[in-house]
């Protein structure tokens, strides 16, 4: 029982991105343009060779800003500045996600790759903002990303969190495997399912899944 499975957790964390607002909002693929400008910018390459570096360093380093740092020393800030302006027009207010994470016992809060700034953005458009105890962006990692056990170990100590009495809900299934490693219940949030040892739950639906856990 999907309820039961649940029972010890008070701590809930959050990814943004693809989580906590739907694919369809398309938010990601004006970041994505954004990511490829910048590239193409920083380290003077033309646009089909920036995309596949993009492509390259999320595979690689996790995000494309740890490859750029890694690889060529790009400086975390402007990069975040540009990729994050964006518009967010193709979020709506969900309200029964709201419900659904407001009956949530114990503590709530969003990590993501972006930064606490931009994610503040999307909880507000989403009408969600008021329901987290904390934000964290990549910059509280220390710009390592998800899915660096370090950059979780990171976040986790400084909200305090425990997580034998932790779960994960998260998009990209590689960041679910140090929350799964650490002893966290870890949940898919995705259109399609992915048979992993690391990943308990699956879902395409998160106030619906949420819902079951009242």
């Amino acid at each position: 029982m999907v309820k039961a499975s649940f029972a010890h957790v008070t701590q809930w964390v959050f990814d943004l991105d693809n989580t906590l607002y739907p694919p369809a909002a398309r938010l990601f693929d004006q970041i994505e343009i954004r990511m490829t400008d910048f590239v193409m910018e920083a380290i003077g390459v033309d646009r089909a060779e920036a995309d596949r570096l993009r492509k390259h360093y999320w595979l690689e380093h996790g995000t494309t800003l740890a490859g750029l740092m890694d690889v060529h020393g790009v400086d975390p800030g402007p990069y975040l500045t540009h990729v994050h302006d964006i518009s967010f027009d193709g979020l709506e207010v969900d309200v029964a996600l709201e419900a659904a994470i407001a009956a949530l016992p114990g503590r709530r809060i969003v990590y993501t790759n972006g930064t606490a700034a931009y994610a503040g953005r999307v909880l507000e458009a989403r009408g969600l903002a008021h329901l987290f105890d904390a934000v964290y962006g990549v910059e509280n990692a220390g710009f390592r990303p998800k899915p660096e056990r370090a950059a979780f170990e990171a976040i986790f100590a400084i909200d305090g969190i425990s997580p034998d009495t932790a779960a994960m809900f998260e998009d990209d299934p590689r960041n679910l495997s140090a929350p799964h490693a650490m002893g966290m219940r870890t949940v898919h949030v995705a259109p399609e399912p992915l048979l992993a040892d690391h990943i308990h739950h699956h879902t395409d639906d998160l106030a619906g899944f949420l819902t079951l856990l009242r």
